[in-house]
């Protein structure tokens, strides 16, 4: 078997094969326009959304009497007495169960609280996101026993911090090369490699902690201060300077076999399943972002003037900030219909969050760009800067260097691409799978192709005509049906251009990564469209026409947007690329490198430190 195989298997064993559960976003890429799974929007009992905003409420007054971004930027340090303050809140508690210590908040509320923090302090959410998206809480949550809930919960509740460890120096998306292992000495299992990025590693109380457990992969909750765990440095990034990321080694390090997590060889399968509503916290980071930067939008532009207008009356500018605006609408949409749909549990989520983190961390970061250059020199310039020299103390320039590693966070938008279009195609390869798996045997092939004739036979009808070709269908969203319409067409129309990209390339579909990204990126659009205006259309019964407004235009732009995708689907250079990317590998053109002093420092591309001195520290 070849490495690439090797790969290709371990994640196909760790996705969850079955659909129990409706999932709009499944279906959108199958030319099924589900409104009716995201309309009438879930909605949270009185008792539980009273809850939710008292404790937003007293987390707003928190970070603005005891919170300082600009020291936490300037000192690359969250200090003691502000992660003390949050737990003391429920702030690392949010989501987990009232019987284990926790406030037992929604994933709404959970997803309004980091949209606050991050659009006050970025660093601040990440802390706090680490620990319950991804760290031991919501593992722990889904699949670990009432002995380790009664054990570990209540310390996470407290404010005891929990970091999660996959990433390896030589791994990163492809887990089939994990090299930490964990064997089994009798009760224990011996944690033996090297973890990178562990995200609140440096601070961390408990850890999450994926290696190998023979040929699959297993999860344990390890104690941080462990005898063999050394914490070698801190690393240093272009943003979120607050956060306490380290390179971690274990070395003999004994682990009780009851912290295991799940089955043995279960741990990517619950680190995959813990992140389809882990995810939604960096929805909630970038919206938060998104709303912070119309609000500077709008009073710079109204401050600046030029050419005897207001900066934000030049045609220019004023596209940027109707961008600005209608994508900051668009995000919270979109993440505040993912969080009810995880509330509300009656949806397969997995393809929606994927969706909301892929879009929101792409336009957040177009968000951001936008607004420095509305910003000019002074959105290049630092906050700090701006203030010594007596203007007010922006940190756009910041907020861009913040919201860059939301694109890698959690699954680079390349990898979450793949992971979605693995999923849209599913239906597909659950149906004629066996036509192109060149393994299959004749026998096999027969049966497939007369599964995939039936299937064929009733889905394929379906994405000639629909709702969306009826003028007065979705009428009750007024002046936005038409978008809605325009969503049901282009569904079909997705669904269709998937079909003849597996007649024509069968097996070779999942190489075509680029197609396969536009496809993805299409769905994407197509849902956030459909947040927007499911958004809109409750908003404006307390607000009126106003939200109308802004979902119209997100809306004219995303179908832009989409045009051009569908353009390029057929129409792109894909190919050409890829042969002068092996070019440019092969040292071919070298000479374009002529001219150029390199300053990086010497060193391999790849590796862990040997050694250094413990630089773990737990916040007291």
């Amino acid at each position: 078997m070849t490495e690439y195989a090797r790969a290709r298997e371990v994640a196909e064993q760790a996705r969850q094969a079955e659909w129990e559960r409706p999932s709009f976003g499944r279906q959108l890429f199958l030319g099924d326009f589900r409104l009716d799974l995201v309309h009438p929007i879930p909605t949270l009992d009185e008792s539980a959304a009273k809850k939710g905003e008292e404790f937003v409420r007293a987390l707003r007054r928190f970070l603005d009497s005891r919170v300082d971004p600009a020291q936490i930027e300037r000192t690359a340090t969250v200090p003691d007495e502000v992660v003390r303050g949050l737990a003391g809140l429920g702030a690392f508690g949010i989501t987990i169960e009232e019987e284990y210590g926790g406030l037992g908040l929604s994933h709404l509320y959970y997803s309004r609280a980091l949209m606050l923090v991050g659009s006050y302090c970025p660093a601040l959410s990440a802390l706090l996101s680490a620990h319950q998206s991804i760290g031991v809480p919501q593992p722990l949550r889904l699949f670990g026993t009432e002995e380790q809930k009664r054990e570990f919960l209540p310390r996470c509740a407290r404010g005891e911090i929990s970091a999660f460890l996959l990433t390896e120096p030589d791994v990163g998306s492809d887990p089939a090369r994990l090299s930490t292992t964990a064997t089994l000495a009798g009760d224990d299992y011996v944690l033996d490699g090297v973890k990178l990025w562990t995200t609140n590693g440096v601070v961390a109380d408990l850890l999450v902690v994926m290696a190998r457990t023979g040929r699959r992969i297993s999860a344990f909750v390890v104690e941080a201060d462990s005898p063999g765990i050394t914490v070698q440095r801190r690393n240093s990034f272009m943003g979120l300077r607050g956060i306490e990321n380290g390179v971690t080694r274990f070395e003999g390090v004994r682990v009780p076999a009851r912290n295991r997590i799940g089955r043995e060889g279960d741990g990517l399968k619950i680190a995959l399943t813990t992140l389809n509503t882990g995810r939604l916290s960096l929805p909630a980071t970038c919206a938060g972002s998104a709303k912070w930067a119309v609000k500077i939008a709008r009073e710079w532009c109204n401050a600046r003037v030029q050419w005897g207008h207001r900066v934000g009356e030049h045609e220019a500018v004023a596209t940027k900030v109707a961008f600005i605006a209608a994508t900051a609408y668009a995000l919270e949409a979109v993440c505040d219909l993912s969080s009810r749909l995880a509330d509300d549990e009656s949806n397969d989520i997995r393809i929606e969050a994927a969706l909301a983190k892929l879009f929101a961390s792409e336009m957040a970061w177009r968000v951001g760009d936008e607004l420095v250059q509305i910003r000019g020199g002074r959105g290049y310039e630092t906050a700090e800067s701006l203030a010594a020299r007596g203007e007010r103390g922006v940190p756009a320039e910041q907020i861009l260097r913040d919201l860059r590693i939301n694109r890698i966070f959690e699954g680079s938008s390349e990898i979450m691409r793949l992971l979605i279009a693995r999923e849209a195609v599913d239906a597909h390869l659950s149906v004629a799978g066996e036509l192109i798996d060149p393994d299959a045997s004749r026998q096999d092939r027969a049966w497939a192709l007369r599964r995939a004739g039936a299937f064929y036979a009733r889905w394929l009808p379906g994405l000639v005509v629909g709702e969306g070709t009826l003028p007065v269908a979705y009428g009750a969203f007024g002046p936005l049906a038409h978008h809605l319409r325009h969503v049901e067409r282009t569904s079909r129309k997705l669904a269709r251009s998937t079909f003849y990209a597996m007649s024509r390339w069968q097996g070779g579909l999942e190489h075509r990564q680029a197609f396969l990204g536009r496809i993805v990126d299409i769905g994407a659009e197509l849902f956030a469209m459909t947040a927007v205006c499911v958004r809109a259309e409750e908003d404006s019964r307390d607000l009126g026409r106003r939200p109308m407004e802004l979902a119209d235009v997100f809306c004219r732009q995303a179908r832009i947007r989409v045009d051009t995708l569908f353009d390029r689907l057929w129409d792109n250079s894909d190919a050409h690329d890829a042969r002068v990317a092996g070019y440019v590998l092969d040292g071919r053109y070298t000479f374009v490198e002529e001219g150029i002093l390199d300053p990086s420092v010497e060193g391999p591309w790849i590796a862990a430190p040997a050694d250094g001195e413990n630089v773990h520290r737990h916040v007291r």
